[in-house]
């Protein structure tokens, strides 16, 4: 073992907080066998601070003095080393908000891992979300080489592949695109994924990290902003490095540097912004989070950007349609059906697919209230809570689901159970999507059911959509509190045609939204409908006296 710290020995105090500056993290008590070689850790942070500069915003052109929490991440993945001598951390997930200056820290890191590192045949790569993103790493890289003249002396670029070499070697950088097809073959030593929550899945990430197997001490960074709650590369990567900083697994070559504001958290409080935002009066403008949080307050369809780009919190969904806490206000807790019974109502039937969720949605203009009766296949719903962590199963064990037999949706089955479930009401229309449902809706008609072929586009729920957000924001609405249809309504995310009519869209939801579908084209029904006239003896009958 070459002369370096351990863990066990003294090391001192100015080195053992910087590298403990990692959030909720102890490198020094994970480090097991290895080492920590001060000189190598100084030597990459001193080419930061001598080699490099700034090339954009106020500081373009000045020395690149990292902060704290930038020399914490240098230091740790380049001084720390194996009994075998090479680097420890292989790996690292950098979660952090936006404009925290993680792409001139990226930059860097290629820039030292090209002209300094001894790997022979040097091939380093970045990759991001879209082509764009991809090549402002170069842009900032290429601009950091040209503003030293000693790396401006030892390195070409080639502006059309993004690419810049070092003089008389092998050693390469380059910015790669999003085209999976084109990255199996590669050699690489050092992997730079930014944004990592834009990437649609996992098959490029896949390929580069494999890229790496011949390597003697390779490095993967990726560095991201949040990702709304859905399966993700960013999201499994989060995952797995939460339970390394957690201890719950022990991975001593992956370093877990996670920013981020709690979830539960109140993400308009100013104090707590420093959890996401190290650079918060650095790059970060304090005026422009207070701004930009004053129009998440008064804009609800950009808060859900403000907690994850800006916050880094994890939200339900990537814009924000109704806020939940609004919804939940909705809940009236002594709202029951037998209060509703006799009422007049009209329904919306969402039939969405024979192997998901369907949804039956009652509403009662007259009380401005609903109830949404739901199915699924008995076999999705367990396949579903196993696999999605979707909780159909409890659900349906709670009453909010009826679950058909099989794995397909029986619309018999469904069929009869709407016919039960309309009955105590005064139904006046049941509105159902044209599509896929000429069987049942022929058999409605032969009930005595008036049934409306409800068109799912723009112009036709545009406007039942916007009445449903106005009794949601003004408290008008009243609902039983069930969690799928809350669950429903935190998944909702918006399709507007060039009119500005506004409607739930299945395809951009992350998740099911089956229960809010059924809801507005019961209101839209509602909406269109005259207004109730009849006399009390018409709806209740006579009295004996």
């Amino acid at each position: 073992m070459k002369k370096g710290i351990t863990k066990t020995s003294t090391m001192p105090a100015s080195w053992k907080k910087l590298l403990c500056h990692i959030p909720n993290y102890d490198p020094i008590a994970t480090a097991e066998r290895c080492y920590f070689d001060p000189e190598k850790a100084k030597h990459v942070l001193d080419f930061f601070e001598e080699c490099l500069v700034f090339v954009e915003g106020d500081k373009g052109g000045k020395p690149f003095h990292l902060e704290t929490w930038q020399k914490a991440i240098v230091a740790n993945l380049y001084g720390w080393m194996r009994p075998d001598d090479t680097r420890r951390y292989r790996e690292t997930l950098v979660y952090i908000a936006r404009k925290n200056g993680k792409t001139p820290l990226i930059a860097g890191l290629v820039l030292y891992g090209l002209f300094c590192e001894e790997e022979p045949g040097n091939q380093i790569y970045s990759a991001a979300g879209d082509k764009d993103q991809a090549s402002l790493i170069y842009r900032h890289a290429k601009a950091m080489m040209l503003a030293e003249p000693e790396l401006a002396r030892r390195g070409e670029f080639y502006e059309t592949s993004k690419t810049i070499i070092k003089k008389d070697s092998l050693c390469k950088y380059q910015a790669l695109s999003s085209d999976v097809a084109t990255k199996h073959g590669l050699n690489a030593s050092m992997i730079l994924v930014d944004e990592l929550h834009a990437q649609p899945n996992s098959h490029l990430v896949d390929t580069l990290i494999t890229s790496v197997a011949s390597r003697r001490q390779p490095l993967i960074v990726f560095i991201t902003t949040a990702d709304f709650d859905r399966p993700s590369p960013c999201n499994d990567k989060l995952d797995y490095a939460k339970k390394v900083q957690q201890g719950i697994i022990k991975d001593v070559s992956f370093l877990p540097v996670i920013y981020e504001v709690p979830r539960d958290a109140d993400w308009r409080d100013h104090k707590i912004w420093p959890m996401a935002n190290p650079n918060l009066g650095v790059s970060v403008s304090k005026l422009y989070m207070e701004t930009a949080c004053k129009r998440a307050i008064e804009v609800p369809t950009y808060q859900n950007a403000f907690k994850r780009l800006h916050l880094n919190m994890q939200t339900s969904q990537d814009v924000l349609w109704i806020d939940l806490d609004k919804w939940d206000a909705c809940h009236d807790t002594e709202l029951t059906l037998d209060e509703l019974e006799g009422e007049r109502c009209f329904a919306g039937l969402d039939l969405a697919s024979t192997r998901d969720l369907c949804a039956l949605a009652l509403w009662f203009p007259d009380a401005a209230a609903f109830f949404i009766r739901y199915w699924l296949p008995h076999d999705t719903a367990f396949l579903r809570q196993e696999r999605a962590r979707i909780p159909y199963v409890t659900w349906a064990q709670e009453g909010f689901i009826s679950l058909t037999p099989g794995n397909v949706a029986d619309y018999d089955f469904i069929r009869e159970e709407c016919l039960q479930i309309v009955q105590p009401f005064q139904l006046s229309e049941l509105a159902i999507d044209r599509w896929n449902s000429t069987q049942l809706q022929t058999q409605f008609i032969t009930e005595g059911i008036k049934v409306f072929q409800f068109a799912q586009t723009s112009r036709v729920m545009g406007a039942p959509t916007t009445e449903l957000e106005r009794l949601v924001l003004n408290n008008s609405l009243r609902h039983f509190g069930d969690p799928v249809t809350r669950w429903c309504a935190s998944n909702v995310v918006l399709d507007t045609d060039h009119e500005g009519n506004a409607k739930p869209s299945k395809e951009r939801s992350n998740e099911k939204i089956d229960g809010i579908v059924a809801l507005v084209m019961a209101i839209g029904r509602g909406m269109v409908a005259p207004k109730s006239s009849l006399s009390v003896y018409e709806t209740r009958g006579l009295l004996k006296i």
